[in-house]
């Protein structure tokens, strides 16, 4: 029988009580560890002030092209020469399908040729001139994946790092924790075709569920550059400038008392940007100052080139700037997924590359001559790939399994190829790439630890990779 003052100093407890105490018990550590979890980063969540990142790294700035639609890599840098040896025959492996016409699961060469480029010898398509002629200054990845077939999910999770809307941005991610070099421009700038959006439009610059002033902010390629940026009646300069002083005082004399709603210190910081953009914007996207090399090689004075051409110009003078992060769509002409190759993967691929391809690879070429190419990492990638069987006789469907993308800058590798998919391209099979893996890399070289960059939302950490779920991981191997 136990001794009757053995419990003496251990006051007998109620069920309530202990689950109240064991409650909060609980909760505060729960709390320590979310607090541990959201400090990690060790950035403010309201300004664009430049930050240290986690660790040295070489790059400071992104440049990402996104090629929406889906290229198909089969057509442009993953050459399979199993497709011409068994083109009509019916494919072993039934694939997965997203729209009707692939029934007869038929394989179908590729009507396009590829060649070598530069000392490294990389295989791209002949339609690629001029990202081919940059062959030794990229690493081109055959084994990238996604984890959907619909162009929505895969954009999404392309910019966002999940199928779900409603996140914030790579470039989000990228502003929050290292700011912007320039205070007086956006930190996150997306430049579309100023015609219309492309297929998911802003739900790819979006902040999600951090403050308003790490979204995307868009600048148009023609006439004014942002939107409303200046007083629809000409005001002279010294009036203006009370004009916003006067501002600044009366909207933080406002804010006195509401020190914690972000939302508000965001618009307020935002309004206090418009101001100063008033007088850098149009200065920096001004490029009569351009010399007439540099529109040849942008092809500006060419109808066909000039469009994205002028766009990826504007990225150079943007990150040259300061700028943080700078995302460039293609053209919505003829469609708004203009790599969509569903009918004929000839002559949509033909098109498109007429368009894009020249200010794709004048980018990377101006970025290394002007010595900012070790600084800045270029992404050039779509959604998915194309299935290695024919839609429709000519055309190829959505795939998920298997795509290519192109890496240059920021500490790449360089004349590299990394990973393979199958003997018909179908599946990444050597080497595979998520699209998790790809923004663990991309904040790595920017010197940011993808577990421990958090943003605490409804009380947990929130993360761009969500490394527990996706096992997302530095790949070591395109690094130089």
């Amino acid at each position: 029988m136990s001794h009757p003052l053995q419990y003496s100093m251990f006051p007998r407890l109620t069920r309530r009580e202990m689950l109240q105490m064991g409650g909060l018990g609980f909760g505060a550590l729960a709390y320590s560890v979310l607090s541990d979890a959201a400090m990690a980063s060790g950035v403010p969540q309201t300004d664009l002030l430049p930050r240290a990142s986690h660790a040295a790294a070489p790059a400071r700035s992104v440049i990402f092209m996104m090629q929406n639609g889906g290229p198909g890599q089969m057509e442009l840098f993953d050459p399979k020469p199993e497709l011409d040896k068994f083109d009509g025959k019916i494919y072993s492996e039934k694939v997965e399908m997203f729209q009707p016409g692939s029934e007869g699961n038929r394989l179908l060469a590729s009507p396009l040729t590829f060649r070598r480029y530069g000392e490294c010898g990389t295989e791209m398509s002949t339609i690629l001139p001029h990202l081919g002629a940059c062959a030794d200054d990229i690493c081109l990845v055959r084994s990238m994946y996604n984890y959907h077939n619909n162009h929505t999910e895969s954009l999404v999770s392309m910019n966002t790092g999940k199928v779900f809307q409603g996140r914030p941005a790579l470039g989000s991610w990228v502003s929050y924790a290292l700011g912007t070099e320039n205070q007086n421009l956006p930190g996150y700038i997306v430049l579309r075709d100023p015609d219309g959006y492309n297929t998911s439009g802003t739900l790819l610059w979006e902040n999600g569920f951090m403050p308003a002033l790490y979204r995307g902010t868009e600048v148009s390629t023609r006439g004014t550059p942002v939107l409303d940026l200046h007083p629809s009646r000409p005001v002279p300069d010294d009036v203006q400038q009370d004009n916003l002083e006067l501002l600044t005082v009366l909207n933080r004399r406002s804010q006195q008392g509401y020190e914690y709603e972000s939302a508000l210190d965001a618009r307020i910081r935002n309004y206090e940007l418009a101001a100063r953009m008033q007088l850098a914007a149009g200065k920096t996207l001004d490029i009569a100052g351009e010399s007439q090399a540099t529109r040849d090689l942008y092809g500006l004075d060419d109808p066909t080139t000039s469009g994205y051409g002028l766009r990826c110009l504007m990225a150079r003078r943007l990150v040259e700037s300061g700028v943080r992060f700078v995302q460039i769509f293609p053209p919505v002409k003829p469609q708004s997924q203009p790599w969509d190759s569903h009918n004929d993967v000839k002559s949509q691929n033909e098109q498109i590359c007429s368009q894009c391809d020249r200010g794709s690879g004048a980018l990377i070429l101006d970025l290394k001559q002007r010595g900012l190419l070790d600084s800045t990492i270029v992404i050039w990638t779509g959604e998915f790939g194309r299935l290695p069987v024919s839609q429709n006789g000519k055309g190829r469907d959505h795939n998920r399994n298997a795509f290519s993308l192109i890496l240059a800058g920021g500490g790449f590798k360089r004349g590299h190829v990394h990973g393979a998919t199958d003997e018909v391209g179908y599946k990444s099979v050597e080497q595979p790439v998520s699209v998790a893996d790809l923004h663990a890399t991309v904040l790595h070289q920017l010197g940011l630890d993808h577990e421990k960059l958090s943003f605490l939302h409804h009380g947990r950490p929130e993360t761009l990779t969500d490394s527990v779920v996706t096992g997302a991981r530095v790949v070591h191997e395109l690094i130089a």
